[in-house]
């Protein structure tokens, strides 16, 4: 008979797959069963990607959408290089660009300061998407643009990316 005490059993904890946490301008490659988790994603858009073939996965959280103008600083800040660091990244940990697929979420509107039409958001969303073009990785799930924050947790063994925002329910893209 099994009793359930609320403590965990050696197995059921080692079972619990390790929590890694992606702050802003930040991107972490695991190719262990962890959880890959950002938060306040507003005009700021997290990339996932995942290689179901090697199982190698990755989550970068990217500001601001190129790094052209900018001389040096952290390449995980912006949408172009952001995505080419954590490519290549993937790549060393034995990813493929051939097998991998990405999941994009964030790009809101929520505080559009911006006087030429085009919001910070909107210009992440369309940067991130033309680098991974470039890489030819498809994006295969998104949730982008509206009013609101999100916070995303990447489960590297399935590739699936669970989307939370304060407006809506739960979502897995």
């Amino acid at each position: 008979m099994k009793v359930y005490d609320g403590s965990q059993t050696e197995s059921a904890a080692q079972s619990t797959p390790e929590r890694i946490k992606v702050g802003i301008a930040e991107y972490k490659v695991t190719t262990e069963p962890a959880l890959l988790t950002t938060s306040g994603l507003g005009s700021c858009i997290g990339i996932a990607i995942h290689d179901p073939h090697s199982m190698v996965a990755g989550l970068v959280h990217v500001m601001l959408p190129s790094a052209a103008d900018i001389d040096g600083g952290n390449s995980a800040k912006f949408a172009d290089t952001g995505v080419e660091a954590l490519i290549e990244a993937m790549e060393d940990a034995g990813a493929s660009t051939d097998t991998m697929e990405a999941k994009i979420a964030g790009g809101s509107d929520m505080l559009d300061f911006s006087e030429s039409g085009s919001s910070i958001g909107s210009r992440n969303a369309a940067k991130v998407r033309e680098t991974l073009e470039e890489f030819g990785v498809p994006v295969v799930g998104e949730d982008l643009g509206g009013d609101h924050g999100r916070s995303v947790k990447l489960e590297a063994d399935t590739g699936n990316l669970v989307v939370k925002s304060a407006n809506t329910e739960s979502k897995t893209l």
